[in-house]
């Protein structure tokens, strides 16, 4: 289940609501270009700024909408242990195969806190986790290799999404258990590989999702010559999605370039500028998906 090119699925909205007509068109597209898996409502939908009825609404679409073909690793972490219980027990409730779990945010738990956090809700939700580190969103604590390897021997506890940016972490991570390494970073994805990731959960696959895939399935097959080209080739759009500002704003201007969703996006995040997406335009010129 946990392996090869998983979505972060956009959550397209328009006129300040969740459009659900696009977001059946983007589950579409994602089965029609052989994405492994989609994950909604994570950091690239919006889960912040969606309300707890929405955020179950948009998870309970997209299994619905999916219909079983793939897995959906619904997002329904929180920085409070209750609450991410509530949304867990949900998603296993209307189908979800596995569970995308955030460290918590603000709150900055110590290590022990993390590992209490996520052994109770692998303990009151019988569904596979996949923990998700990024410390730059959660005031600069993450999980620890040691605190990794050791929720590792939780049985549902499966995965990590991993968006340290450091081959070191990842390293040290898969020295202490075997738990399935997951890129965050798609400018990362490969050199991940290279110590034992196992495929990316990808902002870029919201727009490319064949390539990305055909990246993932050469990593798999173990052929990574012919994968770093992919590498060289999705790394400018890849980098430029995550720098020109803070993600989901890049990737929903470039889809709303391609015409395939609204740039819209939910206060505190604001449209790139004009210079910016003068930036965007060009790139996606270069990369071949757009005139």
């Amino acid at each position: 289940m946990f392996s090869g090119s998983m979505v972060a699925l956009i959550t397209p909205f328009q006129n300040g609501q969740v459009d659900y007509e696009t977001l059946d068109e983007l589950v579409e597209f994602h089965l029609n270009s052989g994405t492994d898996g989609i994950v909604p409502v994570g950091t690239t939908g919006e889960s912040p700024t969606l309300s707890h009825e929405e955020h179950k609404k948009v998870v309970e679409w997209v299994v619905k909408a999916v219909g079983g073909k793939i897995p959906v690793i619904a997002g329904s972490g929180s920085n409070s242990t209750a609450e991410a219980i509530e949304l867990t027990k949900f998603a296993r409730k209307v189908g979800a195969d596995a569970s995308l779990q955030v460290c918590p945010y603000y709150n900055k738990p110590t290590q022990e806190g993390f590992y209490q956090h996520f052994s109770a809700i692998a303990e009151e939700v019988d569904i596979p986790l996949v923990l998700y580190n990024i410390p730059g969103r959660c005031g600069g604590t993450g999980l620890t290799p040691q605190t990794v390897a050791r929720l590792s021997e939780i049985e549902n506890i499966v995965a990590i999404k991993e968006a340290t940016g450091s081959l070191d972490m990842a390293s040290e991570i898969l020295s202490l258990c075997n738990i399935t390494l997951l890129s965050g970073d798609d400018s990362l994805t490969l050199p991940l590989a290279s110590v034992g990731g196992k495929g990316v959960i990808s902002v870029v696959a919201n727009i490319v999702p064949a390539d990305v895939k055909a990246m993932t399935d050469l990593i798999l097959e173990g052929d990574f010559v012919s994968a770093r080209k992919w590498h060289r080739k999705l790394f400018p759009l890849a980098k430029s999605l995550l720098g020109l500002a803070s993600n989901p704003i890049p990737i929903k201007a470039a889809m709303d370039m391609l015409n395939m969703a609204s740039e819209e996006t939910r206060l505190p995040l604001t449209p790139l500028n004009e210079g910016q997406k003068t930036q965007l335009r060009d790139i996606l010129i270069q990369y071949g998906i757009l005139v």
